[in-house]
């Protein structure tokens, strides 16, 4: 089906349309299934595949999606097809145009238990679900760390399950997906006896004031429900914000509820979990990193409409150290530019072009660390420049000229590439050659100089040397050298042609495929 999005199109332009479709595919299970399509349109259509029953989770051990340049091939790709990939998949190909959707179904043919599914089966029949005591509550002891991994599962966002998996040795990607659906109908259902809504769940964060919070948006179906806090699985008491100094306190904003935990210490770290009535609803993982503050920021004074720099050094590498501003969290932008070193031990944060309104107390978080310090801003004590940025001044040291000798002897910056192609199928090779003066090229095959037989075509284009056999045979099988030489010195590359097979049909070559042959 094609979607045009303009009653008339402008000149050039052209809806997506398939030149090949995606076949039907019927598959022992446990097989490689590859769906294959190749669009056209002006401009390039962008291509996405997704399935009936809801979205792909791409994923190298689930499925794939790739694009051959040299085919122009769009693939939807299955190293190993199971029962629960049997669907129909839609392939859509869109521009600013129009819109084309083409759908193909996947059967799979199920062919009994293998190891991987005699595990997944023993996963299933074991009791992933928590225990929970006779007044409703869950029972305190350390959680298993089998029991760990999948509450963080059940709470994480999608992007993150690969991470998650990887840190938690989990290699049986799929057969994680499948149990984590399972349970989360199961939790699903037991949320909704005591929640009518749920959403906004934000994973534990440290903030600049020695604290760390983690927050969710709850409708409870009775207000008087019981709310418990767990740390590995032990029961954690909290109190109210208005008390004294809590170690950890609840604070409730509407349907907002905001957990706090202060004085952060390294056995801080665990998984904190939040139960209504015995029933888990979210679980963050809070991790404290071995690290700390070598050098702290200190205190900087710019002039107005100038920039500010603050600069810390930690005594271990982070990839990133959050930074706030007057206790606001700062990003990447226009105003502030935060940068780290290649070692990830120096961070900095500019202020750009700074005003009155950006004085005020900046900090850096690393972990459960932090550092703070004043930006001092002094007015602009010119009367005429007022309000405008202040000029930088630039010192430009020109080094004494040399004069360049850019003579030098033949290298390849691209060699040759292995090649195999079927009988009666044209081949192209090629490199790359940099010389000066400009090198002398001969082509080769078993030792034998190619530059004067006519059965190839040969062609250089400031050093990009390529070799073309129209219809490959058998005698071209062999060793393909090319030789450069100039006054300075000669290289050499070489590479194997493989001639496999007899083709069931013989495309001729056209002025087209010719030309995009020696394109």
């Amino acid at each position: 089906m094609i979607t045009q999005f303009l009653e008339e199109l402008p000149e050039g332009m052209s809806t997506p349309d398939f030149t090949r479709k995606p076949i039907a595919l019927t598959i022992q299970e446990g097989k490689n299934a590859v769906f294959k399509a190749i669009v056209v349109g002006t401009p390039t259509p962008t291509v996405t595949w997704g399935r009936a029953n809801g979205e792909i989770l791409f994923h190298p051990s689930v499925c794939e999606q790739k694009y051959d340049e040299a085919s122009h091939e769009h693939t939807l790709e299955f190293p190993k097809v199971s029962p629960d990939d049997a669907d129909t998949y839609k392939c859509f190909a869109a521009n600013e145009y129009g819109r084309a959707v083409c759908t193909v179904v996947l059967n799979v043919i199920e062919v009994g238990f293998s190891k991987t599914k005699e595990l997944q089966k023993q996963q299933a029949e074991g009791d992933f679900s928590l225990c929970s005591k006779a007044d409703g509550t869950r029972e305190e002891k350390p959680m298993e760390n089998e029991d760990k991994v999948w509450e963080i599962l059940l709470s994480a966002d999608k992007k993150d399950y690969e991470r998650i998996c990887a840190e938690y040795n989990i290699t049986d990607f799929r057969g994680m997906l499948k149990k984590l659906n399972e349970m989360k109908k199961e939790r699903e259902e037991e949320i909704a006896e005591f929640v009518s809504h749920i959403s906004t769940l934000k994973h534990i964060e440290v903030s600049d004031e020695d604290c760390a919070t983690f927050e969710l948006d709850m409708d409870l179906k009775d207000p008087s429900s019981k709310i418990f806090l767990y740390k590995d699985g032990v029961m954690v008491p909290f109190t109210k914000e208005e008390s004294e100094d809590p170690k950890h306190s609840l604070k409730q904003v509407g349907k907002k509820y905001i957990f706090t935990i202060k004085k952060l210490a390294k056995d801080d770290a665990g998984l904190y979990s939040v139960d209504v009535e015995g029933v888990n609803v979210f679980s963050t993982d809070f991790k404290v990193p071995e690290v700390d503050f070598a050098v702290k920021i200190q205190e900087v004074k710019a002039e107005e409409r100038q920039d500010a720099l603050f600069q810390c050094v930690l005594t271990g590498p982070m990839t990133e150290v959050k930074w706030y501003g007057k206790s606001a969290p700062l990003s990447n932008g226009e105003k502030h530019e935060i940068t780290v070193s290649e070692d990830k031990l120096i961070h900095k944060l500019i202020v750009r072009d700074c005003l009155p309104l950006d004085a005020g107390i900046y900090a850096a978080v690393a972990g459960i660390k932090s550092c703070n310090a004043w930006l001092i801003v002094e007015a602009d004590k010119d009367a005429a420049g007022k309000g405008k940025k202040a000029a930088q001044k630039f010192t430009v040291n020109t080094p004494e000229s040399k004069v360049c000798d850019l003579q030098c002897p033949p290298r390849f910056i691209v060699p040759l590439k292995m090649h195999t192609a079927p009988q009666g199928y044209e081949c192209y090779m090629s490199c790359a050659i940099k010389g000066d003066p400009t090198p002398h090229v001969t082509w080769l095959r078993n030792n034998i100089s190619l530059n004067t037989n006519t059965n190839y075509f040969i062609s250089n284009t400031c050093g990009v040397c390529s070799l073309l056999i129209l219809t490959v045979g058998p005698k071209d099988t062999g060793e393909y050298k090319i030789v450069a030489e100039n006054s300075l010195g000669r290289a050499e590359c070489s590479t194997k042609l493989t001639v496999r097979g007899e083709s069931s049909t013989s495309f001729p070559l056209t002025s087209f495929n010719f030309a995009h042959a020696l394109a």
